[in-house]
């Protein structure tokens, strides 16, 4: 027999576990886009149980079981937490009532978290963590029917799971060409093993931080610095050397007594200077010393400390929503990244921007805060990511009010939903207008590749760039501006009218024009084209076609 506090032991010791190996369950992850990984968002998503397991006295199995799957799906995140707090839910359901666990307690008990996973998936995938918890559901089923023995069954189930893991590559191509086994089921693996060893009498794993597994906010080292900033201005300059320019050498010394992180690099025809200053004029003035500037750049870093302050701030505030009552018909939640993005969706009407994205999904519960700070009656969730819409879903049913989760994928199919909403008109009307609008829009993204791999026929190395279409992988490229060009016409169609431009944070403006400028000059003249600052992060360009 498993006893309540037993059972709240193992889970903490699974959370710590899948914390302390996250990052190796996140590099089996075989598409190279940097994203929010497996191994993470299952950590977040069953970390976010350990604070209230610890808070547990004397429980039975019933308890404790209510308790994480409470928390495990409000705390889930991305497509794999989803379906690992979806397992456990049904887990607890399987324990209800119950002081203590047999064999086949346990058994049915996972049959019934398999089953719920597999219902909230529309279309699951056989090689997955789905898979290896099927598996390891029927065989715990098979050997609770000759013995009743808790220990027994749970070890067959993990060994079985383990087993299959093993064969998700035949199941599935693409883990099979990377060489890797599914990211979830490894995940899956991980925690039920570290259950099973505390079952068998082992210690509480502890987490290799020395700190609780349980969910912290993320932390920018930038934003809390001190902010003393000794020199204020980040100076770049290019000297186009003059005949007979002294040795370069002084023009170093002497940027090296006015400020520091000096570069000055030369070669024949000119010379290239970066420090950081209180005096930028006369970084300029002895520049000229040398032959005439160009490509000048200088910027306030005091301003730029202070906006990544108030980036810091305003994901923060994802966690302090304050619920309102449901005052106006209808409201908008969508999920972003990038204060001009943000801005963007908040013009268009948005009441509440959760950030988040591609490499920080949000969980259920940061999504249903933002829902209940929004005063309506009716809420359109925008979640802008595939990996994000289990995790909305998760929401509607722990709602105060009705919530429709429209399937946007992607920023511009977001913001077309959004401009295709009629406050005169009615919620079925409205759901069936965006929901049109969303398949109108084709979607681009430019981004770099996180890894090497092999994948889709593409040999893909670290750092190159990467061009998705519609969620797709298009071409690799090593030219960004290029990769803007050759995106964007293989989207462009004959009835296109309207290309948008969104950069990100690291793209700069001049760069954004001028790629711009690329595709005014190569593109059909007749179509309208809009560049927007979005400052998003992961992604160079999202590209919207409609």
């Amino acid at each position: 027999m498993i006893n309540g506090s037993l059972l709240r032991d193992a889970m903490i010791s699974a959370a710590h576990s899948i914390s302390n190996q996250k990052q190796k369950v996140d590099e089996l992850n075989v598409f190279p886009v940097p994203d929010g990984d497996t191994g993470t968002n299952m950590s977040m998503t069953i970390g976010a149980a350990v604070r209230e397991l610890e808070l547990l006295k004397d429980p039975t199995v019933a308890e404790t079981a209510k308790v994480a799957a409470s928390a495990l799906l409000r705390g889930a995140r991305g497509n794999s937490g989803v379906i690992l707090s979806l397992l456990f839910r049904g887990f607890s359901a399987g324990m209800r009532d119950k002081a203590e666990a047999t064999g086949s307690d346990l058994a049915d008990a996972l049959v019934e978290g398999v089953t719920a996973a597999y219902k909230a998936v529309m279309k699951p995938t056989e090689g997955t963590i789905l898979t290896v918890a099927r598996e390891a559901s029927e065989r715990a089923r098979g050997v609770a029917m000759d013995t009743n023995d808790a220990l027994t069954v749970f070890r067959a189930a993990v060994e079985q799971a383990e087993e299959t893991l093993l064969k998700t590559p035949e199941m599935l191509p693409v883990l099979k060409k990377a060489g890797v086994v599914d990211a979830g089921g490894k995940g899956f693996c991980i925690i039920f093993r570290a259950m099973l060893d505390v079952f068998e009498g082992g210690e509480v794993v502890r987490p290799a931080s020395g700190e609780s597994a349980a969910q912290k906010p993320k932390r920018s080292a930038v934003a809390e610095a001190s902010g003393d900033i000794k020199f204020t201005y980040c100076t770049e300059f290019i000297v186009l050397k003059k005949e007979g320019a002294e040795d370069y050498l002084k023009l170093r010394a002497y940027l090296e007594s006015i400020g520091d992180s000096v570069v000055a690099v030369d070669d024949e025809e000119i010379i290239k200077v970066h420090v950081h200053t209180n005096h930028p004029g006369n970084a300029l003035e002895e520049g000229l010393k040398f032959g005439a500037l160009t490509k000048l750049k200088i910027e306030n870093m005091k301003e730029q400390h202070t906006a990544q302050v108030t980036e810091a701030e305003q994901m923060a505030e994802n966690a302090s929503y304050v619920p309102v009552d449901p005052e106006i018909p209808y409201g908008f939640v969508a999920v972003a990244a990038g204060r001009g993005v943000e801005a963007l969706f908040t013009d268009l009407g948005v009441n509440n921007v959760v950030t988040g994205g591609q490499t920080m999904n949000p969980s259920t519960d940061d999504i249903l805060n933002a829902i209940h700070a929004t005063p309506a009656q009716t809420v359109f969730v925008l979640p802008n990511n595939k990996n994000i819409i289990m995790a909305a879903e998760q929401a509607v049913k722990l709602a105060d009010r009705r919530v429709c989760v429209l399937q946007t994928v992607s920023i511009p199919q977001g913001i077309s939903a959004m401009l295709a909403f009629d406050p005169e008109a009615s919620f079925a009307d409205n759901q069936v207008a965006m929901t049109e609008a969303i398949g109108r829009v084709q979607s681009g993204q430019i981004t770099f590749a996180a890894r090497d791999s092999d994948y889709d026929g593409h040999n893909i190395r670290a750092g190159e760039i990467l061009a998705m279409e519609n969620g797709k992988l298009s071409f690799v490229e090593k030219d960004l501006e290029k990769s803007v060009y050759k995106l964007t016409k293989s989207m462009v169609r004959k009835d296109s009218s309207f290309v948008t431009l969104i950069y990100g944070a690291d793209v700069t403006d001049d760069q954004a024009e001028s790629a711009v400028g690329l595709l005014r000059s190569k593109l059909n003249p007749n179509l309208e084209i809009s560049l927007i600052n979005g400052g998003q992060p992961v992604y160079y360009y999202m590209i919207s076609v409609e």
